[in-house]
């Protein structure tokens, strides 16, 4: 998951190792605790395989290292469109969903709705697993965080089923074609106000 976080990252512009850490930390709830000593030799192993390429260092102002920009190369994306077009148990799992929706632009559609459905699925196991729970007896503070978590576990479940909807619902865009808003027909020139008609 963190080299596909990485990838589509970089997918969207180059980037320093502290910007990447800086948006994997506040962006991808996976990825809060990350660290420099995880990231780097992430970027390396990228790096080695052809999928990052390392720009010239800028030198900073306010410090003697120099900044290295990771950039995507041609690798890069066709390596992310791969694992961007796969769906696995692994996929609807928590943290690997968060990371999966985060990229869902860059996902086609039949695989969206493959790990939402997943997602729906493994939500109401839970849920079910949760609300037949008749184990020990337990105090009125177990009590409420059982509740809790039913409770954010069924909003979870209905916030998955309303994308499923949406995205059944909503046709498919594809680039270039009339119903992508970057289409032409969606940005007509501006008549000139002064012209006669």
């Amino acid at each position: 998951m963190l080299e596909f976080a990485v990838l589509g990252l970089l997918h969207e512009q180059p980037m320093h190792g502290y910007e990447l850490r800086r948006r994997l930390n506040s962006s991808l709830g996976a990825f809060r605790a990350l660290s420099f000593g995880t990231l780097y030799p992430c970027l390396a192993g990228l790096q080695g395989r052809g999928l990052v390429s390392v720009d010239n260092p800028e030198p900073t102002a306010t410090s003697r290292r120099q900044r290295i920009t990771y950039t995507l190369t041609d690798a890069g994306r066709d390596a992310f469109d791969r694992l961007a077009g796969t769906s696995d148990p692994g996929s609807w799992e928590d943290d690997a969903f968060d990371v999966r929706l985060a990229f869902f632009t860059r996902t086609e559609r039949s695989v969206r709705l493959r790990i939402l459905d997943g997602r729906r699925a493994r939500l109401a196991e839970r849920l079910a697993a949760m609300r037949s729970d008749t184990g020990a007896p337990r105090d009125r503070w177990a009590d409420a965080l059982r509740s809790r978590g039913e409770d954010a576990t069924e909003r979870d479940l209905m916030w998955v089923e309303e994308l499923i909807e949406a995205e059944r619902r909503s046709p498919e865009v594809r680039p270039g074609t009339l119903a992508d808003p970057s289409h032409p027909a969606f940005n007509p020139p501006p008549r000139n106000p002064t012209k006669e008609n």
